[in-house]
């Protein structure tokens, strides 16, 4: 019991300082405006933490590639699997949200955001999304899929330096750790940031605003459940028929409660390493696919980064339908899904992303952020178990070759 009080912390004093906010936001409304700064102040220290965030992770994690981890024919089959469970996993969700959607908007919000998040992708918005023309543009969060790319290529730079590399390859692990730390610290203030964010936002749109979570909680759950039960038993089969089912139900379940008993993929490790070698994965495969996809495989969070988006553009008032926005949506959830693993609290930077990529204003990250916060037990369970039956087709496309 203590573990898991230890391990659900965060959330619980997330959920506790938004409730307490909430409530005050009700009782004394309009005057409770007076605490929105603290929740301003906050966002900002995201803001600008997230940039150095995220570019030492990336740049530091591919600069640490050693040789084992060069491309190689279970590399390449691995990627193939990541990225088509994230994928079904993400369209599942679509589905889901189309067929129930969301209806709340806040029209006052909304107004802003019809000035700065309609635009269309034309020729010279997409050369924007992904590069920028000046070095300093890419410290702002407005230009961070451009920073992302960039921090690519400074990690593949670093590796192809070789030791002549090395002094810089240190400096980028030492950065990221120093950076995973400040957005630790930061993450602290979390309860009271978000607690006088939500006091002004109830007082400010009332407690109606809360239909909205229930909803996408209920979406949320609902598809990670089903797919968990299902889309978990199609790939099992596919890698292994009716056997491969009965071998992967048998032995994920003290992977799945240390999923959630933990409510980490990296701690789930050890017991998804033992499930996957009862499941009859071989020892390469598993010691390869394991490890990785508990850093690179979140299907979980797909599901989560596309619940986010569909309430925060059910919010702003905007439509989440439209081929642009599903097809740039797709792109940020596989990127999200990658980014996740890395960075603690990563699911804040994907919040951060694809706010910058819509164009929404700052506003729009609290309500993402308790969504995150609200699905991450179930996203959790999802993205630590989708692991062993990834290594399961994996080790049987790696057969057939």
């Amino acid at each position: 019991m203590n573990n898991w009080v230890k391990n659900y912390s965060g959330i619980i004093w997330l959920v506790t300082g938004i409730l307490i906010g909430s409530i005050a936001g009700s009782i004394f409304g309009k005057s409770i405006e007076v605490v929105k700064p603290i929740g301003d102040i906050f966002l900002n220290l995201l803001f600008v933490a997230v940039i150095p965030l995220v570019f030492f992770a990336i740049a530091s994690a591919i600069a640490n590639l050693g040789g084992e981890q060069k491309v190689s024919k279970i590399l390449i089959i691995m990627s193939l699997v990541f990225l088509g469970t994230v994928i079904i996993a993400a369209c599942l969700t679509i589905v889901a949200i189309w067929l129930f959607p969301v209806h709340q908007q806040l029209p006052v919000i909304a107004n802003t955001v019809k000035q700065t998040g309609s635009q269309s992708l034309s020729g010279d918005s997409i050369t924007q999304l992904f590069t920028t023309g000046e070095f300093y543009q890419l410290l702002s969060r407005k230009n961070m899929l451009a920073m992302i790319i960039f921090a690519l290529l400074i990690g593949f730079g670093t590796l192809q330096a070789g030791k002549k590399g090395e002094a810089f390859a240190q400096f980028l692990n030492a950065g990221n750790e120093v950076f995973k730390n400040v957005f630790s610290l930061i993450m602290k203030l979390g309860p009271i940031g978000l607690g006088a964010y939500f006091a002004y936002q109830v007082s400010v749109f009332g407690p109606s605003l809360f239909g909205t979570y229930a909803h996408v909680m209920g979406i949320g759950y609902g598809v990670s459940i089903f797919y968990y039960a299902v889309f978990f038993s199609l790939y099992a089969f596919i890698a292994g028929g009716i056997r491969g089912i009965k071998k992967y139900w048998t032995n994920n379940i003290i992977p799945s409660a240390t999923a959630v008993g933990t409510c980490s993929s990296i701690a789930t490790i050890p017991a998804n390493l033992q499930a996957a070698k009862k499941m009859g994965v071989s020892d390469v495969v598993t010691g390869i696919t394991i490890p990785l996809g508990a850093t690179l495989h979140k299907d979980g969070s797909s599901v989560s980064s596309i619940l986010k988006m569909a309430v925060v553009f059910a919010l702003f008032g905007r439509s989440f339908n439209s081929a642009e926005v599903i097809l740039l949506a797709l792109g940020m959830t596989v990127l999200v899904s990658i980014v996740e693993g890395g960075i603690p609290n990563g699911g804040y930077v994907g919040e951060l992303l694809f706010i910058s990529v819509y164009g929404f204003p700052p506003e729009a990250l609290p309500p993402a952020i308790i969504v995150g916060t609200l699905i991450d037990p179930v996203a959790t369970l999802l993205n630590a178990t989708g692991d062993t039956v990834a290594a399961m087709l994996v080790d049987r496309f790696i057969a057939d070759k």
